[in-house]
This record gives structure tokens, sequence and C-alpha cells, in this order.
């Protein structure tokens, strides 16, 4: 009977904590990932050199960027030293750099559906190298640097898509861009900084290793889930 109980307790202690990853992973989603009319409308009125408010206008679409943010999620789940964690991420900021930037300078463009759509599969690529699952399936690791640096590329052209929507003056374009930039490089840092702080009181517990495997299968969820909904959107528009 003693022995019931505290497996009963146990489990119940393991589907709150499942509950309040599952809270953390999916309220970015509550913020509409795109561009607002009142951010468009101001960005349309204005010419010349902006420098604050694109800084300002790149940490909003970042921090509310739930696809970036689930991405990063995956990267630094098993990832415990700063010189690992500022590696990976700094692959993924000069890869989405990269992107962003030339696919607005030089106005390439492609479906906002396809390329959300691909940074959903990204972060189900994610999921199931956190799962070991290449090793088990192909008895090969894909080497993790090169596609934390291919995907971040990827969701930089999703950025410079976005972008692309503010249809931003070509006067002052470049400084406008760079400072665009620097403020997701600043979004990505302080949603970084969040993400750790309940990455480490989550692994702090006695259960981080038992429902790991858990929290990387709603992760890919959450992937699919953004795959469906932007194809979806793709075949409806």
């Amino acid at each position: 009977m003693t022995s019931s109980f505290l497996q009963w307790v146990k489990s119940r202690s393991r589907l709150k904590l499942i509950a309040v990853l599952s809270l953390f992973l999916f309220s970015p989603m509550l913020f509409a990932h795109g561009v607002s009319e009142g951010d468009k409308g101001y960005i349309q009125e204005i010419y010349g050199v902006h420098i604050i408010p694109f800084i300002y206008l790149g940490a909003k679409h970042m921090v509310t960027g739930y696809d970036h943010l689930l991405f990063l999620v995956g990267i630094i789940f098993f990832l415990y030293r700063m010189k690992d964690i500022g590696l990976y991420v700094s692959l993924f900021a000069i890869g989405h750099s990269i992107t962003m930037l030339i696919g607005v300078y030089y106005n390439i463009s492609m479906n906002a559906y396809i390329i959300d759509a691909i940074i959903g599969f990204s972060i189900v690529y994610k999921a199931l190298d956190n799962l070991g699952a290449y090793q088990r399936w192909f008895g090969y690791q894909p080497n993790t640097k090169i596609a934390t640096l291919i995907f971040g590329l990827i969701h930089g052209f999703g950025l410079a898509v976005k972008i692309q929507e503010y249809e931003v003056p070509e006067d002052g374009l470049l400084a406008n861009l760079i400072s665009f930039n620097v403020g997701v490089e600043l979004g990505q840092f302080m949603a970084l900084c969040i993400i750790l702080l309940f990455m480490t009181m989550w692994r702090k517990t006695p259960y981080f290793f038992k429902t790991a495997y858990q929290g990387n299968v709603f992760l890919m969820f959450l992937g699919f889930l953004l795959v469906g909904y932007q194809l979806t959107g793709f075949i409806t528009q």
C-alpha cells in the first residue's frame, strides 16, 4: 500500500513537471509571430536611419518568435557548459544573421508558409537528435554544429521574409537592417537567459532524466504542429 502510494505521488510529480514544461514551451505561441499593423504602418511612414526603433522591433520579433525559441530550447537541452551553449547559439546567430541581411537587402523571398514549415521541421529534427533517433535508425550521428548553422540560415531566411512584410523604405535600409539584427540578437540573449533559468531549475529536480524523453517528444509534437499549421495555411491561402 505504501509503495503504491509513493509511486502515485511520483507519477503526479512527473505530470506536474511536464505540465510546467508544457506551459513554458507553449506559452510563446500565445503571441502572434508576424507583423502587427501598428508596426508595419510605423515603418512605412518613416525614412532614413532609425536605429533604436529597429533594435526594438528586432528584439520584439525574436522574443515573440515561438519557432525560434523552441529551436533554442532544443539546442541547449543537453548542453551544460556555457562554452558549448555559447558555441551553438553563436552558430545559430551567425546563420540567421547572414540570410536575414542578404534576403532583405537583395529582396530574396519565398512563400512565408513554406519557409515557416521548414522552420517547424527544424524543431522536429532537433528533438529527434536529442532523442538519439538518428543513431538508432541509421547508425549515424549528423554533425550537430553544421546542422545548427544550416538551420540558422533557414531561420534567418524566415526572418527576412517577415521583414519584407514591413516594406522597409530603401532610404537607410542597410543601417536599419543592421539595427534590426542587433535587436534580434538582444532578444535572443534575453530569451536564452529565461530558457536557461527554467532548464537549470528543471535539471536540479530528481526527475530531469526521467522526463527529458517526454520533454523532447513534446518538443517534437510542437514542431509537427507548426509544420501542419503552416502547410494548412499554404494550401488554403
